[in-house]
């Protein structure tokens, strides 16, 4: 889903969604400069997943990428990784909020998005696969 924010276009999405590429693409291509992905991650599949798919969700569309997360040990004892994100669209992580509750904030330079599709301009020259 796409949102208006007053810095452009936001797309939106929520946790499982982060392992479906085709999707944020979609959303880029249709002028998200930001993608927002909350998610509760599980501490196994955190560690192993969560940082690499949000930078790699961020370089991918030349796009910044925030990620708030759960942390902590849940009901039934279930835990969830943490980790809330910022990444820049070139895929350098601006903020990590770590395993504990808090705010995380970054400054934003919406121009950065610009910058990184000139660099790499595979949204102009995507096609399909089919």
């Amino acid at each position: 889903m796409l949102a208006a924010t007053p810095w452009g276009p936001l797309g939106m999405t929520v946790c499982y969604d982060l392992r479906f590429p085709q999707l944020y693409r979609t959303l880029a291509q249709r002028g998200a400069l930001f993608l927002s992905i909350p998610a509760a991650f599980t501490r196994t599949t955190g560690r192993a997943h969560w940082h690499i798919l949000q930078r790699a969700r961020a370089i991918e569309n030349g796009a910044f990428v925030f990620a708030p997360a759960q942390c902590g040990t849940h009901a039934e004892g279930r835990e969830t990784y943490g980790h809330s994100l910022i990444v820049d669209p070139w895929g350098e992580v601006l903020a990590d909020g770590g395993e504990e509750p808090g705010i995380v904030l970054a400054e934003v330079d919406p121009e950065a998005v610009a910058r990184a599709r000139s660099r790499i301009p595979s949204l102009r020259h995507d096609h399909p696969f089919n």
